[in-house]
């Protein structure tokens, strides 16, 4: 005779959050190259002042943070992927660009300059700030994630 006890941790929504957290360094680190190449000073300025580790400006600080950031974002996004059960490449990959998205505005255009005015930063942009080419590394972002999700969620 045999007994199987099973258990069930309540609240558990599910997703891979190795992947995740995986998914969250690769694609903050794209995004990243992105910003680098196209306004430094975002990652050298902006990015470390919301901690006071700027100025003077340090590109190594920020892109750390910045990383940072996307690992913690890559996790809540796997909790996100497991809630919606999300199970394929092209639905991963596309939540991936939504959360990106999602963390534009909410993050980038709204949150980041309010922190950054209210530290005082030399590089506090005006609010909201809707910056197009913000857009476009924070969908990058969540297309890395979403992507690297969908390869390493069953391996990882």
């Amino acid at each position: 005779m045999s007994t199987t006890t099973q258990s069930q941790t309540a609240g558990n929504v599910g997703g891979n959050w190795r992947a995740g957290l995986t998914g969250g360094v690769v694609g903050a680190a794209a995004m990243g190259g992105l910003v680098l190449a196209m306004n430094a000073a975002t990652l050298a300025v902006a990015i470390p002042s919301l901690y006071a580790l700027a100025p003077p400006p340090n590109p190594g600080v920020g892109l750390f943070v910045h990383i940072s950031h996307g690992a913690v974002l890559g996790v809540v996004f796997a909790g996100v992927v497991g809630a919606f059960d999300l199970d394929s490449t092209p639905l991963r990959i596309g939540a991936g660009v939504a959360w990106g998205v999602a963390t534009w505005i909410g993050l980038a255009a709204l949150v980041m300059p309010v922190w950054l005015s209210a530290v005082g930063s030399p590089a506090s942009p005006p609010f909201p700030n809707f910056a197009p080419p913000s857009l476009l590394w924070h969908a990058t972002y969540g297309a890395v994630l979403g992507g690297v999700y969908a390869v390493t969620a069953d391996r990882i």
